[in-house]
């Protein structure tokens, strides 16, 4: 696979820490000890999510120690042009329930921009990962790689749409738009999570949606579908982390998607 030179390292290091999270992850999961807790948020979180974070953070500190961290258990630590992005588990629901749809979140964010990411769903045996210039990539490991492409669908009733639940959607006043959007398209699937929109990174679907995130829901996401030559934004068009939403398409269908979303 093509490498740019200032972000090779630390693609490899994405790597070794979505291994050791891998490992971690795949040893709890289905463990009938498993420790579920309840967050202020009302959402679950689990050992697996806090062990994870905690040895990306170990490991940062040793070979990163200049960098800023961002995580979903911890909080934010250190400051600087440099911050890398974890989500421990994307889809803990899915892990605590057993079900295999979930992954391993890493990103690294230079002035502002998200510049290397990586997604690791062990699971499901698919890892996908992306830096800024070096195109988009899925495989075991970097030296065994495909590249990806968004697929070239350009009408929405040929084009398939991923999303994650129909409750966000109506909790944002936004029901009926993606409702209407959903039935303009030839094919509905709720793949969820980070699925959906890797999904759209590999060409397999066109488009994907989700009303209601954080930075680490998305960061690791957006590189992947930039480089694999797709769009993202927010539902309101903005490209951007601080929206709390994330739109993916192949760019073709971009400004029909945030069109019906908005009604």
């Amino acid at each position: 696979m093509a490498a740019v030179q200032g972000y090779t390292d630390d693609l490899r290091l994405a790597h070794v820490m979505a291994d050791a999270a891998d490992d971690l992850t795949m040893r709890r999961f289905r463990a009938v000890d498993l420790k579920v807790e309840t967050k202020p948020d009302l959402t679950p979180v689990s050992d697996a999510d806090r062990a994870v974070e905690e040895a990306i953070r170990d490991t940062l500190s040793r070979e990163r120690p200049g960098d800023a961290v961002i995580g979903e258990e911890y909080g934010d630590t250190g400051r600087g042009d440099r911050s890398w992005i974890v989500d421990p588990i994307d889809g803990t629901k899915n892990y605590v329930r057993g079900v295999p749809v979930w992954a391993t979140l890493i990103a690294l964010m230079e002035q502002g921009e998200v510049v290397v990411g990586l997604v690791s769903a062990p699971a499901l045996g698919r890892r996908w990962w992306a830096a800024s210039g070096a195109g988009a990539w899925t495989g075991g490991n970097l030296d065994d790689a495909a590249r990806m492409r968004v697929s070239s669908v350009s009408r929405l009733e040929d084009a398939s749409f991923s999303y994650s639940s129909f409750g966000g959607w109506e909790e944002a006043g936004r029901l009926g738009n993606f409702l209407d959007l959903g039935r303009a398209c030839w094919r509905t699937r709720a793949y969820g999570d980070f699925w959906s929109h890797m999904m759209v990174a590999e060409g397999s679907v066109d488009l994907s949606a989700e009303p209601e995130l954080s930075a680490w829901d998305m960061a690791a996401l957006t590189v992947i579908v930039e480089e694999a030559g797709g769009t993202w934004t927010d539902v309101s068009g903005v490209r951007g982390l601080e929206g709390g939403s994330l739109v993916c398409t192949n760019g073709v269908l971009h400004a029909e998607v945030l069109k019906r979303l908005n009604g």
